[in-house]
């Protein structure tokens, strides 16, 4: 008999004892129980509760290492079906034309900033020319205060005889 009938008949015996009276207590005959339960210790297995299931006992590590040995054995043969190279081909491919249409958008990106920068540039040159004139309009004016009426008289203009 092993641990998993010994325990059903282990619980058998206590729910169909007798009970006693005003309690729930039951009366059981202490040397059966005792046999009872050292059986049920002795088919258990060095170790304690290290077996699962009613097929037998196995050990927790040698449980874990089969698990990790079938979860290595379905990835080795996840990886090797047809499906799974498709899929793994077709995410590259998407893979690769996101790449190369972000390269394409910063290429494109980047030729816009550069041509509102030209403009701004052009913009920047003409406003520097527009204020350097009107520098030199404020200087010359400042030089032709400073003159007095004979320097005046003295200047000489174009088409004027020498």
């Amino acid at each position: 008999m092993d641990a998993y009938e010994q325990l059903a008949e282990i619980r058998r015996l206590i729910e169909t004892a007798r009970s006693m009276p005003m309690s729930a207590s039951v009366l059981v005959n202490r040397a059966d129980l005792l046999d009872r339960i050292e059986a049920l210790a002795q088919a258990i297995p060095a170790g304690g509760g290290q077996f699962a299931g009613r097929d037998g006992a196995v050990g927790s590590t040698e449980a874990e290492r089969a698990l990790a040995a079938a979860h290595a054995e379905q990835r080795r043969m996840v990886e090797q079906s047809e499906v799974y190279r498709v899929a793994k081909a077709e995410a590259d491919k998407l893979l690769s034309e996101a790449h190369d249409e972000s390269e394409a958008l910063r290429r494109e990106t980047d030729e816009y900033v550069d041509s509102k920068f030209a403009n701004f540039e052009i913009a920047l040159t003409k406003t520097l020319e527009a204020l350097s004139r009107g520098r030199n309009k404020l200087q010359g004016r400042s030089a032709l205060d400073s003159l007095g009426t004979e320097d005046v008289d003295e200047l000489r203009l174009p088409g004027d005889p020498p």
